[in-house]
């Protein structure tokens, strides 16, 4: 089984909203998010607080692909700044890349795009990286 395949199990949440991963590396989390009526405001557009669970997820999947054994994360710090909605029926696309990875915190920025390839959020997220118990 893959990493990323590996993560996907462990992801409730992404799986309730219907995040798809796509590619997991200690550099990069790339992943979809279909735009569907339970995830939108009104006018029929994309959840701000769906974008920022979006981008909070692919933040902790790369920090976790940084991580030794039994190490664990936790999201201290997030931003998002909304550029354009996304409609439902589309599908958000997302781009997770490394800012900083440390020893004791990781921080990730995490680019939205529609359908159209414009941007609709970029989320710039701090995980604090929790020792093994």
């Amino acid at each position: 089984m893959t990493r990323a395949a590996a993560m996907e199990i462990d992801l409730p949440f992404a799986a309730l909203m219907g995040l798809k991963i796509l590619e997991v590396t200690p550099e990069r989390v790339v992943a979809e998010l279909p735009v569907r009526a339970e995830l939108c405001t009104r006018p029929a557009i994309l959840h701000g607080g769906a974008v920022m669970a979006f981008a909070d997820t692919l933040g902790a999947v790369a920090t976790m692909a940084n991580l030794g054994e039994g190490h664990g994360t936790t999201t201290i710090e997030s931003k998002t700044n909304f550029f354009a909605g996304i409609p439902e029926g589309e599908t958000a696309r997302a781009e997770c890349t490394p800012l900083h990875r440390g020893r004791t915190t990781m921080v990730w920025q995490t680019r939205i795009t529609r359908a159209d390839g414009k941007l609709a959020a970029i989320v710039t997220q701090t995980q604090l990286v929790l020792a093994p118990r």
